[in-house]
């Protein structure tokens, strides 16, 4: 019945207009198949019975699908990766042999992206942010937008990437954030975009590089784009002991400051850091004491009540609180080495490294 089904091309032909529907474009494919419980626990038991060395209905199914669809679309099976994957939902079928209720689904699985990005303005957040008042709905506090900011880094790369794609969505991952008041500057921070149900999948990357970096207008710049796997956009979030970033710190002192007094800075270098989770940020962060190093440290005197400051530190140390000492929930900090309130004015990212 189901093998009449394959061979007089009625299950081909019904998927073959879900494709054509979908306007898919693919190189590579996977078939599914739903069967009636009762149909595989029957032929299990008549292969345990029998002792038959023969595969199940479902695998043969799979598999004389996979074999009449790579011939017909000239596009290969792939157990590990594809493209997209077709389902074949037999389950009313069996029981009513109707050729309208041979049912198709088609998953199609996303595209990574991987590359690097600066965030050459403040004000800018790394993802869309929905409106705290409406929930992305959209209100009177965002103009009727759902978002907190008008734009962000993830969506300044992901409008071009929907549009040449016909995507459903995107996912955007970084290998940490700045804050909105932050830029990323120097060689980029890593990130992986994933594209969710993409139509097109055969991308030129140097072409749309150029293009999101276009209309971005200066705000953010995008680089070394190439195709990724999905376990990326979980490896760059892992940091390693080895993990560092490097800041630029605009600090600013409530009494005037000399250079000898800079130099007690240095003390920091090597140095354990113990920060409870910073007020600003413990409606959202589980409140607890993480430990993070300071690799190295130096500062220049600007005028007589601020300097800059470059430090290096393990991922993951807030380098607001390091300066200001967060009601002194980080310790040791800077405002207590110089016996002075200090708190950081501006801060970049200028290396994200390992």
């Amino acid at each position: 019945m189901v093998h009449d089904n394959i061979e007089n091309g009625n299950i081909f032909e019904k998927i073959i207009k879900k494709i054509n529907y979908l306007d898919l474009k693919f190189d590579t494919f996977l078939i599914g198949s739903k069967i009636p419980t009762e149909i595989l626990k029957r032929g299990e038991k008549n292969k345990r019975k029998l002792d038959l060395d023969v595969e199940n209905i479902k695998k043969e199914i799979n598999r004389e699908i996979g074999k009449l669809l790579e011939k017909k679309l000239e596009k290969e099976v792939d157990f590990e990766n594809p493209d997209i994957i077709i389902m074949v939902d037999l389950r009313k079928f069996f029981k009513t042999s109707q050729r309208e209720d041979i049912k198709i689904r088609i998953q199609i699985n996303p595209i990574f992206i991987e590359g690097k990005y600066k965030k050459l303005v403040r004000g800018i957040p790394q993802t869309k942010w929905p409106c705290r008042k409406c929930k992305g709905k959209g209100c009177d506090k965002c103009n009727g937008t759902g978002k907190m900011y008008k734009e962000s880094v993830e969506e300044l790369i992901s409008s071009i990437f929907l549009e040449e794609t016909n995507g459903y969505g995107t996912k955007f991952h970084g290998a940490g954030r700045e804050d909105i008041d932050v830029r990323m500057l120097g060689d980029g921070r890593p990130f992986v975009l994933e594209i969710k149900e993409p139509k097109k999948r055969k991308l030129d990357l140097e072409k749309l590089n150029k293009k999101v970096n276009d209309h971005s207008k200066g705000k953010t710049e995008y680089n070394y784009l190439k195709f990724s796997e999905k376990k990326r956009k979980v490896e760059i979030k892992v940091s390693s002991p080895d993990t560092y970033k490097l800041y630029r710190a605009l600090v600013e002192c409530d009494t005037s400051i000399e250079e000898k007094d800079l130099e007690k800075i240095k003390q920091l270098a090597n140095t354990t850091i113990k920060q409870q989770t910073p007020l600003r940020v413990a409606h959202r962060r589980a409140d607890k004491i993480r430990e993070r190093k300071v690799k190295d440290i130096s500062a220049n005197i600007i005028n007589s009540h601020s300097f800059e400051m470059i430090v290096k530190t393990q991922g993951g140390l807030y380098i607001k609180e390091l300066i200001s000492s967060d009601d002194k929930r980080t310790t040791p900090n800077v405002s207590e080495i110089l016996k002075t309130k200090a708190i950081c004015k501006e801060l970049d990212v200028i290396e994200v490294g390992n």
